[in-house]
């Protein structure tokens, strides 16, 4: 086994691998390819000494027994990275803690408990600052909670991200696996856009170009051949297919081992959070400006009185409380003026948000493209597998100028009797050879066909002759390969013929092909140049299969000198046409419906499709995407257009035809910046990534798509499916209009909180609304009420308005309006109750001043918890529609009634309130319905 010249090495197989029947241990094979250790490599034997010592065949692959998989997983581990530990909740408790307000707080509950307890004894003196301490602990556990609820639903998202699967041979069959289950051995097949799933050596394949900047930074691609045999994990294959086995799995890959060193990042702010950040600083200044103007009034108030009565510099201990309770109710007005409800609740409404799109088949890999999708006004959809089936099966075919159906089996055989037998020959063998697929048998004996829909459906066709693949494999050998892209439109290889010689077989879009073509053959299955009228002959036919809105491929081949050198190019021309063949790729159900329904919302469909002009026309027309007034155009066209003339085109482009990657970033690029457009682009290849990354947001198909597409975009469509993009957009909006609602609802408290407690200090020295009370109505409109309005899922009617776009404010007219009018009402209702409320209910005595400010603090919660119903929509009168669906709402305001009942009737000591009589409750929640008709009636006013 070893080859003249190597050194037997002297690396000696340690004892427990030897027993488990392996030649080589785990540390060795590493060396050998994270090294790229050829002299090693040989000494082993190459790749086919590596694969005896793993006891694997390159041919096979592994057996499947268990047993032995068992041991070669305990000797060599599991194709998987240790994960980062998740955060505990308690974390999140400190972090919550670390909130600069409720430290303010926290001090001033810890004076208050000093001061109280000295003064009026334990329990007494103590209440008011347990009631503090109470209100902070469960705005920091309700914060904390929601927070680690949405740390474990990305441990889940990311656990959905990186299902990918593999093709793998095991026990002689070809099939699908997940890469986690790879094990040293292992024989994978790798094609372009695949990441590389773990470390390994180069089997066999053609033109591999591995893209290993994201191990080593470098850009240029690196060859891969027997002579660099070396694949690591983590890079990504840019050109050629190939079949790798798996070396190194897991944390010993290189990959693994830089895993190891960077620890997970968290979630960027998403673009709406930081506009909200910035109405959260501007009303938290507000908010500061009136605390202080708050508490200077209070004091200056007390300080007066003491000055009339001249005790200026005696302090009894009631007084110091009094300062104390000031400065709290100041404290406290910043805290409930300080909206830090505003960034949970988009962080709330989006994971819900994402969570149900899971289950919708949308897997949401940035927060951020949630609240993009909402406001996107234009989608440029690729055709194949978004807006068809991607099941495509030949039904027409042009050969030896005889154009025939062959939808059924029946065709096809009758085809293969009006066909000469050499013209039948030749067209096998180009099927079967010229491909990247192929046929294999499965495990129940039957054939199964792998590949691309495209190679699938040519070698179907190809069975459906008669052809017998295998066959026709090994009776010649294949010399060299250039696979398809999407770029060269072609793709070509070229064969040694059993009876000496070399033939190039190519394929590829039909006007590419024929245009390399200067012969055909014809009826009779002879080779005849190709005059004019053929050439015309065989346009028409590919406009006719086109204008049926079938894809058209054309095959040719050529004879070779034998002075062809496999290291030239395969030749462009010269070629002698075999045929044309139409491929039907049925549109997918419910797209036509998804397309009106974007039209209807504003949004712009256009389609990017490789295929031929008529094909994407027709294809367009049946989707409802091109209209009578809409403009299709072919990529080479477009790209010759001035920036002016593209300027007047795109608003109205809905098809590009024959289009490369570039085109599409053009367009896309042009789109966002010219136009203003905020654009969501599909993608499922490799060369969709530039327009993938140029978009506002990416869609990568999740069946089709390759590893590389999917790492480029910001969502992925799990099922391929265009009716599923519609359905983000309708989340999007969703998530926009309810953190919309929860802002309108949020800025109302703000206010009225604001001037009551303002006003009321100015005029009466003393606040109505305690510490406690606020930071009840705080915990009311932040953290549950962004849990009631963030939550609720979409309807319908969002698809009937125009986009958000890019420019929309996000505090609109609208909200002001709703705002403003209902925080008037609420401050005139407490101001009434505060100045008229005890000659209106007959207060008297001692307890006077502690009832009315209970029935203030009763009735101006009651407004905030009707308010939240009437926030459901900002423009539409009934506020009752679909809410039982929606049972967090319901939950929501069920808590907080019940909870408000415990607060006034047995929470009196701590929360400074008096039980009410049941006319003063019903006075109290008779208030806070009136709000309703009155934000009913606001609706009424036009903005």
């Amino acid at each position: 086994m070893m080859s003249a010249g190597v050194q037997p090495s002297d690396y000696t197989v340690p004892e427990e691998v030897k027993a488990a029947g392996f030649g080589i241990c785990g540390e060795e094979l590493g060396s050998i390819v994270e090294g790229r250790d050829l002299k090693k490599l040989n000494i082993h034997g190459g790749v086919a000494g590596i694969a005896e010592k793993l006891s694997t065949s390159t041919l096979d692959g592994l057996t499947t027994d268990s047993d032995l998989l068992n041991r070669r997983q305990e000797i060599f581990g599991i194709n998987k990275f240790t994960e980062s530990e998740g955060r505990s909740f308690l974390v999140f408790v400190w972090e919550a803690l670390q909130d600069m307000t409720l430290m303010i707080l926290g001090v001033c509950a810890f004076v208050s408990l000093l001061v109280g307890i000295v003064m009026e004894g334990w329990p007494k003196g103590a209440h008011d600052g347990l009631g503090i301490v109470a209100s902070i602990l469960l705005v920091v556990f309700v914060t904390a909670t929601s927070d680690y609820r949405q740390s474990l639903q990305f441990k889940d998202l990311d656990k959905e991200k990186k299902k990918i699967a593999i093709q793998v041979t095991r026990n002689g069959y070809r099939k699908k696996m997940s890469i986690y289950d790879l094990l040293p051995g292992d024989i994978v097949h790798l094609a372009i856009g695949d990441q590389v799933p773990a470390d390994g050596v180069f089997v066999s394949g053609f033109s591999v170009l591995i893209d290993e900047s994201s191990l080593t930074g470098e850009s240029e691609p690196v060859m891969v051949t027997a002579d660099n045999p070396f694949l690591l994990s983590g890079t990504k294959v840019q050109d050629g297919s190939c079949k790798m086995m798996v070396t190194t799995v897991g944390m010993r890959t290189q990959w693994g081992k830089l895993m190891a060193t960077l620890s997970e990042g968290g979630d960027d702010e998403t673009p709406l959070q930081v506009k909200l950040n910035g109405v959260a600083t501007i009303i938290g200044k507000v908010g500061l400006f009136f605390a202080i103007v708050t508490f200077a009034v209070l004091v200056q108030g007390l300080m007066s009185r003491k000055w009339q009565d001249g005790t200026y510099l005696r302090w009894s201990g009631d007084e110091a409380l009094e300062m104390l309770e000031f400065f709290a109710v100041a404290v406290t007005i910043v805290v409930v003026a300080v909206p830090e409800g505003l960034p949970l609740a988009v962080t709330l409404s989006l994971a819900f948000a994402m969570k149900k799109m899971m289950n919708d088949k949308a897997l949401v890999r940035h927060l951020a493209a949630c609240e993009t999708m909402g406001s996107s006004t234009c989608i440029c959809s690729d055709k194949t597998g978004t807006l068809t089936t991607n099941h495509m099966a030949v039904v027409k075919s042009c050969i030896c100028m005889n154009v025939k159906e062959v939808n059924k089996p029946l065709d096809a055989s009758s085809l293969c009797s009006e066909l000469p037998d050499s013209a039948v020959k030749i067209l096998l063998q180009s099927i079967f050879n010229n491909t990247g697929g192929e046929v294999v048998v499965n495990k129940s004996g039957k054939s199964e066909i792998l590949g691309t829909p495209t190679d699938t459906a040519l070698l179907e066709f190809g069975l459906s002759l008669g052809g017998n693949f295998h066959a026709e494999r090994q009776a010649s050998k294949l010399l060299k390969v250039e696979p398809f892209n999407s770029v060269k439109k072609r793709m070509g290889v070229v064969l040694e013929l059993p009876q000496g010689g070399l033939r190039a077989h190519c394929k590829g879009a039909s006007e590419i092909i024929l245009a390399a073509c200067d012969k055909v053959i014809n009826a009779n299955g002879e080779i005849v140049p190709l005059d004019e009228a053929t050439i015309n002959y065989l346009n028409d036919t590919i406009n006719q299969f086109a204008n049926e809105a079938l894809r058209t491929l054309c095959l040719a081949y050529m004879e070779l000198e034998n002075g062809f050198s496999v290291e030239n190019p395969i030749p462009v021309s010269g070629y002698t046409c075999i045929g044309v063949v139409g491929i039907k790729d049925p549109v997918r159900p419910g797209v036509k419906e998804s397309v009106a329904v974007c039209r209807s919302a504003g949004i712009t469909v256009r389609m990017v499709t490789g295929d031929n002009i008529n094909t994407a026309k027709a294809i367009a027309r049946e989707c409802g995407i091109l209209t009578d007034d809409g403009i299709a155009i072919e990529g080479p066209e477009f790209r010759e257009k001035s920036e002016e003339e593209m300027l007047k085109i795109i608003p109205k482009l809905q098809v590009m035809a024959r289009s490369s990657p570039l085109d599409k970033h053009t367009l896309v690029k042009h789109l966002r910046t010219s136009l203003g457009e905020v654009v969501a682009v599909t993608g499922d290849g490799t060369n969709d990534a530039p327009a993938l990354h140029e978009a506002d947001i990416g869609l990568a198909m999740g069946i089709a798509g390759t590893e590389v597409a999917k790492e480029s975009a910001d969502v992925i469509i799990l099922d391929d499916n265009f009716s599923t993009i519609v359905t983000v957009a309708k989340w999007g909006r969703s998530v926009y209009i309810n953190i919309q609602k929860f802002v309108q609802f949020q800025l109302t408290v703000n206010v009225v909180a604001l001037i009551v407690n303002f006003s009321s200090a100015c005029l009466t020295g003393t606040a109505p609304l305690t510490a406690v009370q606020l930071l009840w109505v705080n915990m009311i409109m932040d953290t549950l009420g962004a849990l009631a309005l963030a939550t609720e899922p979409p309807n319908d009617d969002l698809m009937k308005r125009a986009p958000v776009g890019r420019k929309g404010n996000f505090i609109s007219n609208v909200m002001w309006r709703n705002i403003l009018g209902q925080s008037l009402y609420q401050f005139v209702v407490i101001w009434l109750l505060q100045s008229k409320g005890k000659g209106i209910f007959g207060l008297e005595g001692p307890d006077s001043d502690l009832i009315l400010n209970t029935l203030i603090f009763n009735s101006f919660v009651f407004c905030q918890i009707f308010n939240e119903v009437s926030s459901r929509e900002m423009e539409e009168i009934d506020v009752f529609k679909g809410i039982l669906n929606n049972y967090v709402f319901v939950a929501v305001l069920s808590c907080t009634v019940i909870f408000q009942i415990i607060i006034i009737e047995f929470l009196g000591t701590f929360a400074n309130t008096t039980p009410l009589t049941f006319a003063q409750w019903f006075l109290s929640v008779f208030v806070g319905f009136l709000g309703m008709p009155i934000a009913a009636g606001l609706k009424m006013i036009p903005v």
